[in-house]
């Protein structure tokens, strides 16, 4: 259930309404509308990254802000080059939009370093931000490598103990735990080992899997499977960001955590079915499938 409350209809104009009355409708009329942050790199071929949470957000009802950690070089084909932005740039991207915008939900994706991360964290915990959902982004679908190493370590002890949720694939499953990700039981036990880190719940992907495209999610006490037939294509750019992208959505709109999940894992499979050819290389998703259909 969407335990968003509705704003009620403000009544008709009259001329003993003052200033101050207005001000308030048009405060209440902002809070009523949904609102997601997404602090990722830059993808210019418009497939995943800062670009596919933004195209994510806005087609399921929400209003996103966004907060750049890096410029990437990139397209269907390959990352060319990455430039990452300062801590203090960043820094000053999440005040401008905390202390205006707000928000009800975070994801953050592509981070790059440790310094980065750090700042990340310190803000999150600064401005009390709630329903974080930390994407690990670690390498690009063309195999480009978007977190250095000895970041890792800033993910694991100060990113992942704040967030509500984690959605790692397999191979950042076993950069995270250390664990040979390999079998159903090992998949829990990592999913496990990241609920101890200090995450509330995890969801690790099954794309990498064979058979049906099942994902484990694990709020901490119990497992669930998230089941759906594979789809035999190479339209997969910005599948990461766009699932853990569309959880940030739902859970901003009022959704818990296992719904959230739920719509977005519907989410992503639609998308993905519905993708058409763009470049040479891995296309990306659909992300607006349910307004136009490539023709």
């Amino acid at each position: 259930m969407n335990r968003q409350a509705a704003f009620p209809n403000p009544p008709a104009p009259c001329t003993c309404w003052g200033a101050s009355e207005v001000k308030f409708l048009l405060r209440a009329k902002r809070k009523r509308i949904a609102k997601a942050l997404t602090i990722a790199g830059s993808d210019s071929g418009g497939g995943a990254g800062i670009q596919a949470d933004l195209k994510t957000f806005a087609a399921l009802g929400v209003y996103g802000t966004s907060v750049l950690t890096a410029v990437t070089a990139q397209n269907t084909l390959t990352v060319s080059k990455i430039l990452e932005l300062s801590p203090t740039m960043v820094a000053a991207q999440i005040d401008a939009v905390m202390q205006d915008i707000g928000c009800n939900a975070v994801k953050t994706g592509m981070i790059a370093n440790a310094d980065i991360i750090n700042i990340v964290a310190q803000k999150i915990r600064a401005y009390r931000l709630r329903n974080l959902v930390v994407d690990p982004v670690m390498i690009a679908k063309s195999g480009s490598r978007l977190l250095r190493r000895d970041a890792i370590r800033a993910l694991r002890s100060h990113l992942i103990p704040l967030a509500d949720i984690v959605t790692p694939n397999l191979p950042e499953a076993e950069e995270l735990t250390r664990l040979a990700v390999n079998s159903e039981r090992a998949i829990r036990a990592a999913a496990k080992k990241i609920c101890d880190m200090g995450a509330k719940s995890v969801v690790i992907k099954g794309g990498h899997r064979r058979g049906p495209a099942t994902d484990i999610f694990y709020d901490g006490k119990k497992f669930l499977e998230l089941k759906s037939a594979r789809i035999r294509t190479r339209h997969t750019h910005g599948t990461g960001c766009t699932f853990s992208a569309a959880i940030a959505a739902h859970l901003a709109r009022g959704y818990d955590l296992e719904q959230a999940v739920f719509r977005a894992k519907e989410f992503i499979t639609q998308a993905i079915k519905a993708a058409f050819p763009i470049g040479s290389g891995h296309s990306p998703v659909h992300h607006f499938h349910r307004f136009w259909r490539n023709r």
